[in-house]
């Protein structure tokens, strides 16, 4: 083999089992029962629900929406997919309890095993972490896609934090531009409480992505340097509610998508804006979640463009319900179907 023969395959994305070919006839919706974690009652001691994943499942079930054969089942992410974004030496640190403790905010994990961490903690944000860049694949293909979880917007390549270990949103939009042809613009459009830092950091000097962030200016994590690579920045006050917050979603929206048309948008629907979210700080209804959520999926099929939403963060055990009723909202108004290109 030449020189320049080897120096070709070295650009060669790398196996992955991430980018299968699936049939049309399953909704791109992806979703496994392993995202949901449980462990001797631990992930109790972190205000986040760590089994809301499955109860939006089972809510969508219920209103006969999907079926367990109808949707996508996610794959865990392997090693050499989390390369693509993640350092060696940060994925060799999830390797010391009291890493991953830190990084989750459950301090017991600090003195576990990291053999059972792997298996009941990481494995199931490696899961996930599959499931985003699975439903990049599947936006493209499909008009739209959800992945049920997802959305670990405070990690970044080399630095997880905030109950996020994996860089899903940053390693979907690699991915894509590495091996769909044709998509080499992404627009991040992140509404989640909290700002974004993560996936800011990985692309701050990427022209290709372009970043909307909104987000109560006085939580974490207040990464001043983050901030930097936000294209379009909205900071609310505190208790912010429905009328003024979807009023600056629908107009800041609509002016970043006539600055710029991307390939995709990628959609952090964070729940935390809910009024009476212990960690949000804002004050909006659950009525107000699905207008915001209808209010984006409208602009992306305005504009012609494939979207990818996952659902990130949300403390309340309210969201799953919430969460359910927005992508039922989406299908009544026809939004969202099995396919849409």
């Amino acid at each position: 083999m030449s020189v320049e023969q080897s120096r070709k395959e070295d650009k060669l994305p790398h196996r992955t089992n991430l980018y299968v070919n699936l049939p049309s006839t399953l909704w791109p919706i992806v979703y496994s029962p392993d995202y949901n974690i449980t462990f001797l009652g631990l992930e109790k001691l972190h205000p986040f629900d760590s089994g809301k994943w499955g109860k939006i499942v089972n809510f969508l079930k219920e209103e006969m929406l999907i079926k367990d054969e109808t949707i996508v089942r996610a794959i865990e992410a392997q090693e050499d997919d989390l390369l693509v974004v993640h350092s060696k030496r940060y994925l060799n640190k999830l390797k010391w309890s009291f890493i991953v403790a830190t990084i989750t905010e459950i301090l017991p994990v600090a003195f576990l095993p990291n053999f059972i961490i792997q298996r009941k903690v990481l494995r199931p944000f490696r899961t996930q972490t599959g499931g985003t860049i699975m439903a990049g694949k599947l936006a493209i293909e499909r008009g739209w896609a959800i992945n049920v979880g997802g959305g670990f917007h405070h990690c970044s390549s080399d630095q997880g934090g905030g109950f996020c270990i994996y860089a899903d949103i940053t390693l979907a939009i690699k991915f894509l531009f590495e091996r769909v042809e044709g998509v080499s613009k992404a627009m991040i459009i992140d509404l989640d409480a909290h700002q974004g830092n993560g996936h800011e950091r990985d692309f701050m000097d990427d022209n290709r992505v372009y970043i909307m962030d909104v987000f109560n200016r006085y939580i974490y994590p207040g990464d001043g340097f983050a901030k930097r690579a936000i294209k379009w920045k909205i900071e609310l006050e505190w208790d912010t509610e429905d009328s003024e917050y979807l009023e600056k979603v629908k107009t800041h929206v609509a002016k970043a998508l006539r600055q710029v048309t991307p390939d995709i948008i990628v959609y952090n629907a964070g729940t935390d804006i809910l009024d009476g979210d212990q960690l949000g700080g804002l004050a909006v209804s659950p009525q107000g979640i699905i207008k915001r959520d209808e209010a984006v999926f409208e602009a992306a099929r305005k504009y012609k463009i494939p979207i990818l939403m996952v659902t990130s963060g949300g403390y309340q055990r309210s969201t799953a319900r919430i969460i359910a009723d927005s992508i039922l909202n989406l299908h009544r108004l026809q939004l969202i179907d099995q396919r849409l290109i």
